[in-house]
């Protein structure tokens, strides 16, 4: 019997007890948003009508996108989404990607090897931060203690793009990938580990000047924040486009218990929905943790 094709499965990433399940964008061109999440990343249309568009890959649905045209532009200083993290399953999906939107002429805005992965990143039409990436293997990751190794290094993409053939051709998102980690606008970094560590349960991987990084099960991380344009933002205004709410899954009944349990001992606001609790950061940004 044939190995089970890699690309198909979503990655240790998506297997913590806690990780990133989906999240939502306020966007103000709904069709012009769901045209590059589906023609830039990859992504299937797994739901749509004039209001709101679906989109995921293997039949999991991670990015909604609620259309409210009326809403005001998303601004960088403020409290909000810095990048949306899609994890390819391996790097030959990852090479088969950077194929696709070098053919396309598709803009990117950077490119870095942080050790534990390689990453190439883009803005979405309404200036939503986007991450595309693959991770390298967990054993090679560098620990000491709690502290991982992350660093921001010039990206090899020739050696990713070795990993086939000059001719391969991106057909969509492969049938594992999933967003890896969500990367936050805050406006101070000790208050943001205080609701992510401290009340949330997640544990600090790294920090870095004016950011940290936060995983369960020891990934690299699954939420990231920084106050690198953001020092001192408020709350957030809801009028205005850009992230709407993070959604947070739980991998069994009891890292779902366990979630509950620590967000309501820090007096954290909850409301209990059929697929699970949501809250907010300090911000006002909405987290929701769901069941698998």
């Amino acid at each position: 019997m044939d190995a089970p094709n890699p690309s198909a499965i979503p990655t240790f990433a998506s297997r913590t007890p806690l990780h990133v399940g989906a999240i939502g964008l306020k966007v103000r061109d709904i069709d012009r948003l769901t045209g590059f999440y589906r023609d830039v990343i990859g992504l299937a249309v797994i739901d749509r009508d004039k209001d709101s568009a679906a989109l995921g890959a293997g039949g999991i649905a991670f990015v909604h996108l609620e259309h409210q045209p009326s809403a005001k532009p998303d601004d960088t200083r403020e409290a909000g989404l810095y990048h949306t993290a899609f994890l390819m399953p391996t790097r030959a999906d990852l090479a088969r990607w950077i194929l696709h939107v070098a053919r396309n002429k598709v803009p990117l805005t950077g490119a870095s090897d942080h050790a534990v992965s390689e990453a190439f990143y883009l803005d979405d039409p309404e200036g939503n931060g986007v991450e595309v990436y693959s991770d390298r293997p967990a054993e090679t990751w560098e620990w000491t203690g709690p502290d991982l190794r992350i660093t921001t290094d010039p990206l090899d993409v020739d050696s990713i793009l070795r990993e086939v053939p000059s001719t391969a051709t991106y057909q969509g998102a492969p049938d594992g990938l999933r967003i890896g980690h969500v990367h936050l606008r805050v406006g101070d970094v000790a208050l943001a580990e205080a609701f992510y560590r401290d009340a949330l349960g997640l544990d600090v991987t790294r920090r870095r000047q004016g950011a940290t990084f936060i995983s369960s099960g020891r990934y690299h991380h699954h939420i990231a924040a920084n106050v690198w344009h953001s020092a001192g933002a408020p709350r957030r205004d809801e009028n205005r486009a850009g992230l709407s709410w993070v959604a947070l899954e739980a991998a069994d009944a009891s890292a779902f218990d366990a979630a509950k349990a620590r967000l309501t001992q820090a007096d954290a606001a909850l409301a209990v929905m059929p697929e699970g609790i949501a809250t907010a950061d300090p911000w006002g940004t909405r987290l929701l943790v769901t069941r698998a």
